[in-house]
Order: C-alpha cells, then structure tokens, then sequence
C-alpha cells in the first residue's frame, strides 16, 4: 500500500502539472513541494518489493514468517481463543499464525496487481493459519473467497460478519458494535458477490452469486456524481442510472453507458 500511494501520489503531481501549471505551482508553495521530493516518491517506490516463496508460490508476510515454528492448533482448545488473551505476545509472534486476514487483504485492496492463481495459493496458504480473532478479517476472507470460487468459506465468514453483534460472536456487544465488520458485511455484497472494483477510474462488476443459494442483491451506488441501482437475480444483472447525464460502467469486460433514456442493461450472470 505505501508503494502504491507513493506511485499515485507522483502520477497525480505530474498530472496537474501538465494539465495546470499554475494550480501545480501554487500547491508547490503552499506545501513547499521541491521536484526532488517527487524523485524520491518514484525512487522509493520502485525499490520496494512483494517478497515470493517460490517453492510455496506464495507472499511471505514477512521475511521471517516461513521460518518460523508452526503455532500447534490441533492442541489448542476453542476456549483458549482469542490467543492474545491466553497467551504471551511474545509466544504467538514466534509462531507461524496471524490473527487476521493481511496478505489476503493486500490482495483485496490492490486486485490488479496479482493474478487469480495467486489469489487462489495465498488464501489456501494463510487460511488455516489465520485465528479469525478479529472481526475486521471475516468480511475479506469472504470477499477474496468469493473471488476464488471457495464458496462454503465465503459463506461461512459472511456469516461471522454479518452476525458479529447480531449473534454477539464475539461475546463482547456490551462494550459496543463492530463498526468495522459492519461495514464489512455491505462490502461482501458490494465488493464480494457485485465482484465491485475501481480499475483507473471505472467501475467493473464481476457477479458471484453462491451455488445452491437463492439470493438476490440490490443496491445503490453514487459514483462521481452519478447514482445508480446494480440488481443482482440468479440470471442477470440490472444497471440503471437514477441521477446523473451518463456513467461509463464494466461487467466483467464489456463495457457500456447509462443513460436515463437507456435506464436499464442486463447481462447474464456468469
């Protein structure tokens, strides 16, 4: 994520400069913005690196995570869960476990910069290894399963997110909601089954309605100033654009635009 919002933060200087000299200019005094600065942002972005395990093929968490010894889960009781309450922090960081979804939410948060079979081996590699003692990590476990075609996975952690207070999970409503998870189960059906991404600017939806499961999604989005409604049903997917002139959207790789006079396109769910 640095090296991505380094990299976007020099194509967006050297944009408005080329687009707006003087609104460049003026944000180079104001924030005493020098060009070796933006140097430095594409310098320092060009030498980080995603670390590969070859043998694995798979993105280490860290430079030391493979090496370390694996946390013994077939010994470890459900109640003694979350770990970091029944065990030394430094135990667990000498283990080979997380407790959250982190490699995988890298490959949420970036879906363009790895391939689907890379998707695919990290979630099956950090899976088992991952507590789910957060409820911030359910949601994208249940996104980048959808993503991978894991359906009973993405099930069940859509599941944990979405009754993370209603069930209380967690056992711990008393001190407040989970805000975050909240969010997280709007983003399962957003980004997860609407298959939702922003790639340079446009929206792109690849729907991923789960097997033997009748549901069908509705919502609404604004979008650059434009609002608009997705309908997802077991066989087509409805766009309609309820404000704005016209909106450039993607499903799966066709393209098309909304218009008011032209309300509604459907394609097939694949």
């Amino acid at each position: 994520m640095a090296r991505e919002n380094l990299r976007y933060a020099a194509e967006t200087i050297n944009w408005l400069k080329e687009k707006d000299i003087r609104a460049f200019e003026t944000l180079s005094r104001k924030v005493r913005l020098g060009p070796e600065e933006i140097e430095d942002w594409k310098n320092t972005a060009e030498k980080m690196y995603i670390p590969y395990e070859e043998s694995l093929g798979i993105h280490p968490q860290d430079d030391s995570f493979l090496s370390k010894e694996p946390w013994d889960f077939e010994n470890t009781p459900r109640d003694k869960y979350p770990l970091l309450l029944f065990f030394h922090p430094l135990t667990i960081y000498r283990h080979r476990v997380i407790k959250q979804a982190d490699v995988v939410l890298a490959m949420f948060l970036l879906r363009k910069e790895f391939s689907f079979e890379q998707k695919k081996r990290n979630f099956q590699f950090y899976d088992p290894l991952t507590t789910g003692d957060s409820s911030l990590s359910s949601c994208i476990q249940s996104i980048l399963a959808l993503e991978i075609g894991e359906f009973e996975k993405a099930k069940r952690y859509a599941r944990a997110a979405i009754l993370m207070d209603l069930a209380n999970v967690g056992g711990n409503v008393r001190d407040g909601c989970h805000i975050a998870s909240m969010g997280g189960g709007w983003m399962i059906l957003v980004y997860g089954i609407a298959g939702m991404q922003d790639c340079d600017g446009i929206l792109h939806f690849k729907p991923r309605l789960i097997p033997d499961l009748e549901v069908s999604v509705k919502f609404p989005l604004k979008f650059r100033g434009n609002s608009f409604l997705v309908e997802i049903e077991s066989q087509t997917t409805r766009y309609s654009l309820q404000e704005g002139d016209n909106l450039t959207l993607c499903h799966y790789d066709e393209s098309f635009t909304l218009t008011k006079q032209n309300p509604v396109v459907t394609r097939p769910v694949r």
